[in-house]
């Protein structure tokens, strides 16, 4: 690890390369995101999720939606192409989904849900949650972005849990 990355009013310049992507990776982590679950089934009918931070609105009208799924990660076949997906925005009471799902894609034994027409699992009480059908995917280095429209929507008020500098947290509106 960079030990400057931890010390407070140090700045760091440098030209990303395949030698420092911890520090590549650090830069971008300055960046507080919300956390989300991604969902859908497998061609087997299994259901699957994933822990994300890359998640974005795209478009008002039509709804769009984008994410970033790592085309390395063991789960990715299943959801670069999947027709039907559900984005689930956690609370800072879901810490503990956050975790299950990063850990285990089969984690849903664990977690209250219910599944919607198209057989995808909705996990209960997010503070936003996208039903989702596939637009487009477009490469992007080792990811690739995932663009779906939202066809139902469901959101509650309450405060997000955040992810910053490789840690949790809340955001706070002020």
């Amino acid at each position: 690890m960079n030990d400057m990355a931890n010390t407070p009013n140090t700045t760091q310049q440098f030209s990303p390369s395949a030698d420092n992507t911890r520090m590549l990776r650090d830069a971008f982590g300055q960046f507080a995101t919300g956390v989300t679950v991604i969902s859908t089934t497998t061609p087997e009918g299994g259901l699957i999720g994933m822990t994300a931070n890359s998640f974005s609105s795209l478009s008002l009208d039509p709804a769009l939606v984008m994410w970033s799924p790592a085309t390395s990660s063991n789960r990715f076949k299943y959801f670069s192409h999947a027709a039907h997906f559900a984005i689930h925005v956690l609370s800072d009471q879901q810490k503990d989904i956050c975790e299950a799902f990063a850990r285990n894609g089969h984690a849903f034994s664990d977690v209250d849900h219910s599944l919607n027409a198209h057989g995808i699992p909705l996990i209960d009480n997010c503070l936003a949650r996208f039903e989702c059908s596939h637009v487009a995917t477009h490469p992007a280095g080792d990811h690739v972005i995932v663009v779906g429209q939202a066809h139902d929507v469901t959101f509650k008020s309450g405060t997000p849990l955040a992810f910053y500098a490789g840690k949790y947290g809340t955001i706070q509106a002020t």
